[in-house]
């Protein structure tokens, strides 16, 4: 048996990033405080059935009043990176430019975050979507619907415009099977849907908003580096059986290439599609090449 040495961290090159990461809605609370709108997670928290025990977020770790204390943490632990999230309807509560007025004090709180991660040294990675979407948008389809990616854009722009001074590293989404296969066709995640046509679409429309938005992060950020997150999975087969084969190679075409090959350029897998047949997304001219647009990064949770 050869045993290796557990590596110490002066064996990591100095510039190695050290992180811990969260996000917006499992640890801001406040959730009814400074203006904030109510998101699709406040919504299915609140339906009978949907959480075993009751829970909700409304307050949370309390990290919108206690995050001085959370960030001495971070750096207690000898991070120099500290990922986080924006929720969406703190800063829009309507979920867009035109249904209500920019929340101001949504902004400033991101505001006072970030110059307090940067005053302890922690480089601030920020994600603009982890799966609160404002219930206002899902009100009219949610990422269902195409009226969502201009949403998205338009809550980029905003948030990127104010932060982008001092948060140089962005990433549009997190786990875009999440926040399509789980909550629109596993019914497990907000807003809890039941069909696999909406799913599809709803992740179609998540890639675009990614794609459309790499732009327009370069725009407002000089030098930022983009990218997004996903949650892959090796799958390897039971057996060397020939069913077993052909089942790593359908459930790797929904779970990972799905989301890696429109991405990079190479559109959706073709044996994933024929299997689809109607429940394929529609795809309109040019959304493909706005999805694989170039990003910096591949952020993988595993």
């Amino acid at each position: 048996m050869t045993v290796y040495p557990v590596p110490a961290r002066h064996d990591f090159p100095a510039d190695f990033r050290w992180g811990v990461s969260t996000s917006s809605f499992q640890i801001e609370g406040a959730g009814r405080e400074d203006g904030k709108g109510e998101s699709i997670w406040d919504r299915f928290c609140s339906e009978p059935g949907r959480i075993r025990d009751g829970s909700h977020a409304l307050v949370a770790c309390d990290h919108y009043h206690r995050y001085p204390q959370d960030l001495d943490l971070a750096k207690s632990l000898g991070v120099n990176a500290y990922r986080f999230s924006i929720a969406w309807p703190r800063i829009l509560p309507k979920g867009r430019l035109g249904l209500g007025a920019v929340n101001e004090a949504g902004l400033a709180f991101y505001d006072r975050l970030v110059d307090a991660m940067l005053e302890r040294g922690l480089d601030p990675w920020c994600t603009l979507y982890h799966w609160d979407l404002p219930q206002a948008l899902q009100d009219e389809g949610g990422w269902t619907a195409r009226s969502t990616v201009d949403a998205f854009l338009a809550y980029t722009d905003l948030v990127t415009r104010r932060l982008g001074d001092r948060v140089k590293h962005w990433i549009t989404h997190n786990e875009p099977w999440c926040s399509s296969m789980m909550s629109y066709w596993e019914g497990v995640h907000a807003p809890g849907g039941r069909s696999l046509p909406d799913a599809l679409q709803a992740c179609h429309h998540i890639l675009l908003s990614h794609g459309q938005a790499v732009p327009v992060i370069r725009r407002n950020v000089p030098g930022a580096e983009v990218g997004i997150t996903l949650s892959l999975h090796p799958i390897i087969p039971a057996s060397d059986s020939a069913a077993d084969r052909a089942a790593v190679q359908r459930h790797d075409g929904l779970r990972n290439r799905w989301f890696l090959d429109p991405l990079f350029g190479r559109g959706y897998p073709a044996d994933t599609l024929a299997l689809l047949a109607d429940a394929a997304p529609d795809v309109q001219p040019g959304d493909l090449d706005a999805i694989a647009a170039p990003t910096d990064f591949l952020g993988v949770n595993y």
